[in-house]
This record gives structure tokens, sequence and C-alpha cells, in this order.
């Protein structure tokens, strides 16, 4: 199993900085999180574009077994697809892999084997109607004004109210030609020429997502009920969103995940900094150094 990390940085560059306290905190994350997964898995790979490329070998000094400079191709996608850089690298792996957000600290190993098909940080349980997730919006669109969706999302839109997305700060596993599918498909449903009027009915979070999240459920639950199917099984971390998020039971885990605007609280940015420079000093210099050049 390998640990993969990717960095689009036109969404960074055009709006996602402003999530941080600042912009050497979003490098310290860089640093830590990538320090402390290399204890745990046997090779690294980070996917990234030129501009990625220079921030974080170049300026920060990171070290990765492999850097795959791929993610140019995107230069001309809308940079509100900040979940598209993620899809296009699980399409690129052809190994086991744990796909794991910069904002995501690994204290312990992940409990992923061999026999692991599919893993996640934790499921995320809603309600249609009274949630963030909106799955049915853009299935009514679909059928009023064009366009087109995979066949997973509406088969599983239409099972009811109660439905599931898949939480992935953390992502990966070994069945590795379904989670392709799966990256394939929720690359084409964002890139079809028919589909921009649905995505403009919905906040840039919300489609983020739904593309990345629930169309991942759709695609295992579709799976799952198909007859001469072998059956997809998700594996979590934590059992449910509120585990995730508790801190007795993230710190019985080893795992850290600085979510939304908890990255910009003054205590998390002075504990992320104070970690690195005493952990990492070389290369929190390397850190410092860059911000003072760039």
């Amino acid at each position: 199993m390998i640990a993969v990390w990717s960095f689009w940085s036109k969404p960074y560059l055009s709006s996602r900085k402003q999530i941080w306290a600042t912009e050497r905190h979003h490098l310290l994350s860089w640093i830590l999180s990538v320090h402390l997964a290399r204890q745990h898995f046997r090779k690294t790979r980070l996917v990234t574009d030129e501009y990625g490329a220079s921030l974080l070998i170049d300026g920060l000094h990171l070290e990765f077994d492999e850097v795959q400079i791929v993610l140019n191709v995107l230069d001309e996608q809308d940079a509100k697809w900040w979940a598209l850089g993620k899809l296009y690298t699980y399409r690129l792996q052809d190994e086991p892999f744990i796909h794991i957000d910069s904002d995501v600290f690994l204290w312990k190993p992940l409990p992923v084997t061999s026999n692991t098909h599919v893993f996640a940080q934790n499921p995320e349980y809603f309600y249609v109607g009274a949630s963030f997730y909106k799955p049915d919006i853009p299935v009514k669109l679909v059928r009023q004004q064009g366009g087109w969706l995979p066949e997973e999302w509406q088969w599983y839109q239409a099972r009811g109210n109660n439905q599931r997305a898949e939480c992935c700060g953390v992502f990966g596993g070994n069945a590795i030609d379904f989670i392709n599918y799966y990256a394939d498909l929720a690359i084409r449903t964002i890139e079809h020429t028919g589909n921009r009027h649905l995505w403009q009915t919905l906040a840039d979070d919300e489609r983020n997502v739904l593309l990345e999240q629930y169309l991942l459920s759709a695609c295992i639950n579709h799976r799952n009920h198909q007859p001469n199917n072998n059956h997809i099984i998700i594996e979590y971390l934590f059992a449910s969103e509120a585990d995730a998020f508790t801190a007795e039971k993230s710190a019985a885990a080893g795992y850290s995940h600085l979510i939304a605007d908890t990255k910009k609280y003054e205590i998390v940015a002075n504990n992320l900094e104070q970690r690195v420079k005493k952990d990492y000093p070389e290369i929190y210099q390397y850190c410092l150094e860059y911000g003072k050049q760039n």
C-alpha cells in the first residue's frame, strides 16, 4: 500500500488559500502530513502540476519516492471544481493506495490490509431535503432540461431519502479497477458538455462533495445490488461523522483532520507551527525561507 497526495494549484491560487490562517500554515500542514505518513507506508507519491512541484519539492524540499507532474492537464478547467485534482489522481493509480488530504495527520498507521477493498475516513449519513448533500437537484434538472448523470447516481437517488456519502479525508484501497472506474465516471460527469446548467444551481462545495463523496457511495451500492458482480466492501476508520470529530476517538485512532474553519483557529495554527518547528526544524526553516522569498 502506498501513500498518495495530490495538489492541483489552480483552486488554491484562485480562492482556496483563504481557508487557512496564513499561507505559511498551509505549507506547515503539508510538512506534517507528509512526514507523519511516511512512517507508515512503503512508498510515497505526489501528483501535482508545475506550480505544485515548485512549491512542495523545490520550495519546501519535501521528499516523495515518486512525483508525477501531470495535473497541468487541468489548466483550462474551472478552478471551482477543487475535487477534480483528487479525482484525476484516483484515476491514475495503478496499485493499492491511500490518498491523504494535506490537512490530515496520521499519528498511527491506518487499519488497512491487503484484503481492504475500499477505505474511507467515515460514512456520512444524510436525509435528502435536510442536508448539505442535494443529489436530487441534478436528477430533477436532467429530467427537465437535459444533461447526463450516471446510472449509479440516478439509481441510488431513487432508493429513498435516507442515503450515504463517504468522507474522503483518506481514501483508497486494493480495488483499483473499481476506484479507477468510479473516478472516471465522476470526471466524465463533471466534464460532460450538457451538464453546465446542473452545476450552476449548486454552491461550489455542494457540487464537489456530490461528485467525490456521494457518487462513490452510489457506485458501491449500485454494484453490490447487481447480480453476478463481486461485491465491494468499504471499510472506515470511524463508524460515523460524529466519531471522526470526537476528541477521544480521534486520539485513539491517531488521526487528526483539520476540516473547514478549524484551519483558521488561532490555537490550531499555533499548535501546528510549534509541532513542525519542534519535530522538523530543518524543513521548518525551508518553510520560513520560502515565505520570505515569495
